[in-house]
């Protein structure tokens, strides 16, 4: 009996130049949709935390929005709705924006969480200091903040790195498309899915790694004084 797993073919595409651009173009799929969501979810955190009620409840009916409907489902609206009303976008131009306005949801909710995570009282010690408004959120509150948020912030790129496959659907070449289309010329589904899967699976590890680190890297000052306090 013959086995129908094709070991040549597995080691010729585990190199192949083309899945090789597809990863790259998740890679920066990934990084210009952290990018862009950190942008335009700073705003959506800020207005969130308005005290205008109406400045907070668009805000937040903006997240409700996107991050009530499936991803796929608002990159079909923007690549194939928007041109019949005069808008039209490439797929390239299609992806960013689905994939920025759909990650902003979610990374304003981190945002806020950690903004709101800084206890009242530093706040109310630096307006005590003559500190208007602006400058206690960007001096005081939001360093101490960053700490709460990167572990968020983290785990949301790993997602992302994966998400953007959800982009095939629009016919971005990322990787997922970069492999269906192989696969048709050369009907090797296992063997190139596999190697698909483990170009994510080397991609998420990587990033867990430089995850550690940062976490590390700002975690360290809080790490001292729980040493001196313990001595």
């Amino acid at each position: 009996m013959t086995s129908g797993w094709n070991w040549d073919g597995f080691f010729d595409y585990l190199f192949n130049g083309y899945l090789l651009s597809g990863a790259i173009t998740t890679l920066w799929l990934t990084l210009a949709g952290i990018a862009g969501g950190l942008v335009v979810g700073c705003l959506l955190a800020l207005l969130r935390l308005s005290p205008y009620r109406w400045v907070s409840a668009a805000a937040q009916a903006y997240i409700w929005v996107f991050r009530g409907t499936p991803l796929l489902v608002q990159l079909i609206i923007i690549y194939t709705g928007l041109p019949q009303i005069g808008i039209k976008l490439s797929v390239t131009e299609s992806a960013l924006i689905g994939l920025i306005l759909n990650e902003a949801a979610y990374l304003a909710e981190i945002i806020r969480g950690g903004i709101l995570g800084v206890a009242a009282g530093q706040s109310n010690a630096g307006r005590a200091l003559g500190l208007n408004s602006a400058q206690v959120m960007v001096y005081i509150v939001l360093p101490q903040a960053i700490r709460i948020i990167i572990p968020a912030l983290g785990n949301s790129v790993n997602g992302l790195l994966k998400t953007t496959s959800v982009t095939s659907v629009i016919s971005m070449e990322e990787l997922l498309r970069s492999t269906q289309l192989l696969i048709q010329e050369r009907f090797m589904v296992l063997e190139l899915f596999t190697v698909a899967a483990l170009y994510y699976l080397l991609m998420t590890s990587l990033w867990d790694i430089v995850q550690r680190r940062i976490e590390r890297h700002f975690g360290r000052a809080y790490r001292n004084i729980a040493i001196v306090d313990g001595q």
